[in-house]
């Protein structure tokens, strides 16, 4: 046979694999849980929407129930709308699914499976895991806060103080108190990664087109998108790998290697830049890599660096996306409700008063504004179909067969927009927690992931969000930004799709409440870009 049918049996093996999984499938259908109706060999592929599934899936439920089941090209996913459904099979039954799906173009082809969020349930998993789990325990998080409040102390003055909230809030309050900008999400995007990168690698931004930075946003970007369910046909006919590359149809396999060299340079760069320059007091300290590597009483063995060069990038990738995309939901929620910022800043004001911004500390005598962040969360999921589960055995529930291998896809949106729970569930209103920390954990619960695969820089989360928006709150008014004619917009509050979802774009201002509140800022910010 010629090179060029070579892949004609791959592809006719492929068809055939789907077809026998639709005649074998077809004698339990009765088992599996109820959902609409599948097609020989494409499954549901043709009904799966690629714009907010996790709306559709919402609707869906009114029709099928709570826990649904759909299959593409052979592929069985179970999308499960209950939170008590979701319990009781990601957090009791977590032996059973704390797997993570096998994604052949973002897992096998790009590589986003060697951090230890998208690896398989395993022992290399568990040591990652531990890496970053002590780091970022509750009780050691306190450490960073001074970082997200104003922040590094570091005694060199041209870098000192750069990557605090305060400093975000001041060069925008600084640009829009008598004029506006269109679009500070890019700016904003930039301070929030500024941090993570030092907690993580306690490395200094050059510039705000910093590769090191630059080069990580675009592997989350291609993260969000390769780990899409649906978007890559590869991932439901894995033998579509082995396709030649003159064969129409398969650019993915190119695709695969600019963001495989993308991702793998945004990994290891940072890191190889941290240990390098341990010694030469460049560093800001603490960071996760330079307090593992600079362990008295441990050296690192080959091994053991790689688990943590792969587990820093895990942070990186969890903490930067996430945390942007909660904090432009924070902003665009105070431009469409004013009446929330002022009563925000009048428990600050009563609370920490005129002549210092709120700390990190304030947290717990500050309940409102814990009341808005959760709201945020609510409101706006930054993961809404949270990162699938996988299950590693056969399983019943309800009398409802999950086969082996299924992706298991919570949908977190819908039972954060349950009307049962959260009555007006599309209205923006904090109030709705009483300031209550068990009805906020409920929220967080949630957004954070289940069972053993539950985000473990969670602390660190809440504690960067919380500094963005008490500093905001406390200093500034947050306004629509204008048009050309002077006139405010009124954004919509809408969002992206993806994995990984944003705010689509929007204008804003920041107006300094007075000359105190601009002078606050003044002294934990430097004066130039």
């Amino acid at each position: 046979m010629s090179s060029s049918h070579s892949y004609i049996p791959l592809l006719a093996a492929g068809v055939f694999g789907g077809l026998l999984w639709y005649v074998i499938s077809s004698g339990r259908r009765m088992k599996l849980p109820p959902g609409p109706k599948r097609l020989p060999v494409i499954g549901n592929a043709h009904q799966v929407p690629t714009e907010t599934p996790w709306r559709a899936f919402s609707e869906w439920g009114k029709k099928y129930g709570d826990i649904m089941h759909i299959d593409i090209v052979g592929k069985p996913i179970v999308i499960i709308n209950s939170e008590k459904i979701a319990r009781d099979l990601l957090v009791k039954r977590a032996t059973i699914y704390s797997d993570r799906p096998h994604f052949v173009m973002a897992g096998e082809l790009v590589g986003y499976s060697a951090p230890f969020a998208m690896q398989s349930y395993n022992d290399n998993w568990r040591r990652q895991r531990r890496l970053i789990s002590h780091d970022f325990a509750q009780n050691n998080t306190p450490r960073y806060h001074g970082l997200q409040e104003k922040g590094s102390p570091n005694p060199c003055p041209e870098r000192s103080r750069e990557s605090g909230i305060a400093r975000l809030s001041s060069q925008i309050a600084r640009l829009t108190n008598c004029t506006f900008i269109s679009l500070v999400s890019r700016r904003l995007s930039r301070r929030i990664g500024i941090i993570i990168f030092r907690v993580t690698y306690g490395y200094y931004l050059q510039s705000e087109n910093d590769p090191i930075l630059t080069t990580p946003l675009e592997a989350m970007d291609n993260f969000s998108y390769s780990t899409t369910p649906g978007n890559f046909l590869v991932d439901f006919i894995p033998i579509l790998k082995y396709l030649p590359r003159w064969v129409p149809g398969s650019g993915f396999l190119a695709t695969a290697e600019r963001w495989r060299k993308l991702f793998y340079d945004s990994t290891y760069r940072p890191y190889n830049w941290c240990k390098k320059n341990l010694e030469t007091g460049q560093t800001l300290l603490p960071n996760l890599c330079a307090t593992i590597l600079q362990n008295p009483t441990h050296q690192l063995s080959e091994d053991e660096e790689t688990k943590l060069i792969w587990a820093a990038s895990s942070v990186l990738g969890g903490g930067l996306d996430t945390n942007m995309s909660s904090a432009l939901t924070f902003y665009l929620a105070m431009i469409l409700n004013p009446s929330i910022q002022e009563k925000a800043h009048a428990e600050i004001e009563a609370v920490v008063g005129k002549d210092r911004l709120p700390t990190i500390n304030d947290r717990p005598n500050l309940p409102y504004i814990r009341s808005i962040i959760t709201e945020v969360l609510r409101s706006s999921p930054a993961i809404p179909l949270c990162l699938p589960h996988c299950a590693s055995q056969d399983d019943i529930y309800n009398g409802l067969l999950i086969p082996k291998g299924s992706m298991i896809m919570p949908n977190i949106w819908h039972m954060l927009h349950d009307p049962e729970a959260y009555p007006n569930p599309m209205e923006f209103y904090p109030e709705r927690f009483n300031n209550l920390d068990s009805e906020m954990d409920k929220v967080k619960d949630l957004v954070f992931g289940f069972g053993r695969r539950v985000c473990p820089g969670m602390h660190f989360a809440e504690g960067t969000l919380f500094a963005i928006v008490s500093t905001t709150l406390a200093t500034c008014k947050i306004l629509p930004g204008l048009d050309a004619n002077g006139k405010e917009k009124i954004p919509e509050f809408e969002f992206t799709s993806g994995t990984i979802i944003f705010p689509k774009p929007f204008t804003l201002r920041l107006k300094a409440r007075s000359t105190e509140a601009l002078g606050l800022l003044a002294e934990v910010s430097t004066a130039v870009e």
